[in-house]
């Protein structure tokens, strides 16, 4: 966000509803002399041609909106807010003399940029103390926070709401709310920000008095919630407009887009001049060059249309153009000038009725082009004796197939401004979109679609939303990988944020990369082995010596060639670690054939099924820090659920560690959760499906590297722990335990059978299972206490069991080790429990009752007749 701009980017050009005597001048302004001292101490360079025209009503404590291109910059309102504050004559006002200014911001990122801005220059301000507040969906969060002896709050439509709950007399002290980015705020939270100002106005009028009342709302675009603000809310407000296309939305001009074919363009003009004389109008026509405008002119004129002409190389000068403009409007004859935009501002023309935009618009050149109507802009807001239908200004636009790319820019303006939209604009906006897109085909894939499935602003990312196939399939896994996902280990060595890590796949056994990562050490340590390199190639491995780790890396941008023997700065890629960064190029080493051949490494995890809470596309630093500090440089297990290239998408992620001379494993946290308990992340439930729909035309090649290598069955290591009964707490538990002697793959399985159960089964449980045999039958015996609509099926090599007790739903879905007779088996209620009755279809004991490890089913020890004969079977 940018705190300053210059006057020229502004052009000079502004539409108020009110006479408001500009500031251009800091020294002259009407703020804080302190306040001065410190603006020109950080060297600000303003104000800007908006600040001018927008602080002078706002430090008189009037309502105020303001417009512009620079609408995100909190300087349009921190100046005069702080002057305010600190105005003796405001303070009296208010009741107890406690008012407290609230700053309301799309987003926790613009809070903090505004919280940090008002900590600079809030210096000239004593005891000022700003409050930032972020909160998580944690009902006990609002409780912690701390405004006592603060002057100023800056949050989020949400977190305020939040905090409302809590602190519901926070809005009686409120005596400024400033909206920042309003076209943001009401076009993705105006439910929440009408939630606010409804509350706000209630407590206004219950205030005590006249205390002083203040809304001040900023941004970027006019919002069709802006007049409803307006009205209901503000007091006669100061409306600052200096991006000249939005004030024309406000002014309720006509918008319309006339599609013809370039051939036709000139018959299309003369019928949108077919002038009546009840409607005697003045025209522009606009055109993007003079030989255009002279060839307009001359049809016109063999039409019989009057009209004026002006470009650079036309005789006459804008003075001449501007009395005749002038003249023939008095006359009570229609005025038509055709001219280039070059030549608008010297016409100082601003009272014209119809713009034609002969030469199709830019969205820079439309808001000039609309400056010439300015004295017919008539909001619809304002009670006015006016015939709209007459008195509206018109701006038609000649649409042709060879219109340029600016088409995409304006289809969005248009739908604001409520214009019709005929299909060949849309036609045409979808595939300039489609050309932006294959633009951005060798740019890597957009982080937020891998990290949350979408991305919220496609046309101003970047990066590409489809997949490369010579850039993500080249490594791609195969099908029969994504369809059996595997269990591996994970070592996360970079954090990129909450859910997004660099590191690499671990094998528990003869895992190649520490066998190399030793080899490499130990041959470094040899002084004679360390040869620097002379000639930089980015196709080769180099070593890297940093403290006592060897690295192995790759120079991912070589600089110019400078003197020979010359030391300069490298950009390398750490190829087993996936992080860049930049060193001094005689760092590098020469590396033996030997190290090189073993494949980079380097991996990048995504965790599924979370993202931040209230819409947020960035997670909140508090998240990020909180993970980093947990997970670096720690081993965790993991389910592998999607891949694509050197990108895995896991879920769930599950730290689990040993005790140390005890057969016991602990499940400490599932990453996942974690994110979950802080109360700044919540369900993202079509992560995978999106990532899924994105790849889905993809073809593996046969012969494509991929991460084989990395993922293999591998079903020894730490053992999953017991939990409770109840599924819906699965990702809850903090840790758990068991001597069961289970694989992880077992852990990560259930874990996901439990969150699903937990999101798609509400109140749904696993009942607990006791289980004994003889030499023909497998008896199951089914703790629920007053079973009622009990259901089970039975096939082959299955049993799904159902049942009701207490608003309670149990569901089992028991995958069995060997085969049954389906037929023959029962489901009876004895003594208000289910019991079920399974007839082997081979005699003989089985070793085990299910294929997969299942903690609610075990081995009923009660019904072992022989305590000498061994049970030779897993308990599950």
């Amino acid at each position: 966000f940018q705190s300053s701009q210059n006057l020229e980017e502004e052009k000079n050009a502004v539409y108020l509803s009110k006479q408001i005597e500009p500031s251009s001048v800091l020294e002259t302004s009407p703020l804080l002399d302190d306040l001065k001292k410190e603006l020109a101490q950080s060297k600000f360079s303003g104000p800007t041609f908006t600040e001018s025209y927008c602080w002078p009503p706002a430090a008189e404590g009037y309502d105020v909106i303001a417009i512009s291109h620079q609408g995100n910059d909190p300087l349009l309102y921190i100046p005069p807010v702080l002057t305010v504050l600190q105005l003796k004559s405001a303070c009296q006002a208010l009741p107890n003399k406690t008012g407290v200014p609230l700053i309301v911001c799309p987003g926790w990122k613009k809070a903090q940029f505004v919280f940090h801005l008002l900590e600079t220059y809030g210096k000239a301000s004593r005891d000022l103390h700003p409050v930032l507040v972020i909160l998580g969906q944690n009902k006990k969060a609002a409780s912690h926070v701390k405004i006592q002896g603060c002057k100023i709050i800056v949050t989020t439509p949400y977190n305020l709401l939040r905090l409302l709950e809590h602190n519901c007399w926070l809005l009686c002290r409120l005596c400024h709310l400033v909206l920042d980015e309003i076209e943001v705020l009401f076009s993705e939270t105006s439910e929440q920000v009408f939630t606010i100002l409804d509350c706000y106005k209630k407590v206004s009028a219950q205030a005590p008095g006249k205390p002083l009342h203040q809304i001040i709302a900023v941004g970027t675009q006019w919002n069709k919630y802006i007049s409803r603000l307006m009205k209901e809310f503000m007091n006669d407000p100061y409306i600052v407009i200096t991006a000249i296309e939005e004030a024309a939305i406000y002014g309720n001009v006509q918008q319309v887009v006339q599609p013809c074919e370039t051939s036709n363009k000139i018959a299309e003009l003369l019928k949108i001049l077919d002038f009546t004389r009840k409607n005697i109008q003045k025209v522009l026509v606009f055109s993007d060059s003079g030989n255009e405008v002279e060839m307009i002119h001359k049809a016109l004129k063999r039409n019989s249309v009057v009209s004026l002409r002006k470009h650079k190389e036309s005789k006459c000068n804008a003075k001449c153009v501007s009395e005749r403009w002038k003249k023939m409007h008095i006359s009570g004859t229609p005025v038509v000038l055709v001219l280039t935009d070059d030549c608008l501002q010297p016409l100082e023309i601003t009272d014209a009725t119809c713009v034609i935009h002969f030469s199709f618009p830019s969205s820079e050149i439309l808001g000039q082009r609309l400056q010439s109507m300015t004295d017919n802009f008539h909001p619809m807001i304002e009670d006015s004796s006016i015939d709209q239908a007459h008195a509206k200004a018109r701006s038609v636009i000649l649409l042709t197939e060879n219109s340029p790319c600016h088409a995409c820019g304006i289809l969005d303006y248009l739908e604001r401004a409520k214009a019709e939209i005929p299909q060949e604009l849309r036609d045409f906006t979808a595939s300039m979109l489609k050309y932006e897109e294959e633009e951005k085909f060798s740019r890597p894939l957009c982080a937020s679609v891998k990290a949350f499935g979408i991305c919220k602003n496609r046309r101003a990312c970047p990066d590409r939303h489809q997949v490369n196939l010579s850039i993500d399939v080249a490594q791609n896994i195969p099908d029969e990988m994504i369809k059996t996902p595997e269990c591996v280990t994970i070592l996360p060595l970079h954090i990129i944020h909450a859910t997004n890590y660099l590191g690499r796949i671990v094998k528990k056994q003869q895992d190649q990369y520490t066998i190399l990562s030793e080899e490499m050490k130990n041959y470094f340590k040899i002084p004679e082995h360390r040869i620097s390199v002379t000639t930089m190639d980015k196709s080769v491995f180099y070593g890297l010596c940093e403290r006592n780790l060897c690295h192995r890396v790759q120079v991912v941008d070589i600089p110019a060639k400078e003197e020979e023997n010359s030391v300069c700065k490298v950009t390398i890629k750490y190829v087993d670690e996936g992080i860049t960064s930049q060193v001094n190029s005689d760092q590098l080493l020469q590396l033996p054939a030997e190290f090189q051949s073993l494949p980079p490494q380097a991996v990048e995890f995504v965790v599924c099924r979370v993202k931040p809470i209230d819409n947020e596309i960035e997670w909140n630093p508090e998240v990020t820090d909180h993970i980093h500090h947990k997970i670096k440089g720690k081993l965790h297990h993991a389910k592998v659920v999607h891949t694509l290239g050197r990108t895995a998408w896991v879920d769930p992620v599950v730290r689990v560690t040993s005790l140390s001379n005890v057969n016991v494993r602990i499940n400490e946290y599932n990453i996942r959760s974690e994110i979950l308990s802080m109360g700044l992340g919540t369900d993202n439930p079509d992560h995978l499906a999106e990532i899924q729909k994105l790849c889905s035309h993809m073809q593996v090649m046969d012969q494509a590297e991929n991460l084989e290598h990395f993922i293999k069955e591998d079903t020894t290591g730490l053992e999953k722990g017991s939990n409770p009964q109840d599924l819906s707490t699965e990702e809850n538990s903090a840790e758990s335990c068991d001597t069961s002697g289970s694989s992880p793959c077992d852990y990560i399985a259930q874990t996901k059978e439990a969150e699903d159960s937990m999101l798609h089964q509400r109140n749904c449980y696993h009942p607990e299972i006791k289980w004994f045999q003889d030499n023909e039958t497998v008896t199951l015996r089914v703790k629920i206490g007053s079973a009622a609509d009990i259901q089970c099926k039975f096939s082959k090599e299955k049993v799904l069991f159902s049942a009701s007790s207490e608003d309670k739903l149990y569901l089992a879905d028991l995958e069995l080790q060997q085969s049954i007779l389906a037929e023959n088996s029962t489901c009876v209620t004895k003594d208000r429990e289910a019991v079920i009755l399974l007839a082997k279809e081979e005699p003989g004991p089985w070793c085990k009752l299910l294929k997969n490890k299942n903690i609610h089913v075990s081995f009923d020890f009660e019904h072992c007749e022989d305590p000498e004969d061994e049970i030779p079977f897993a308990v599950g």
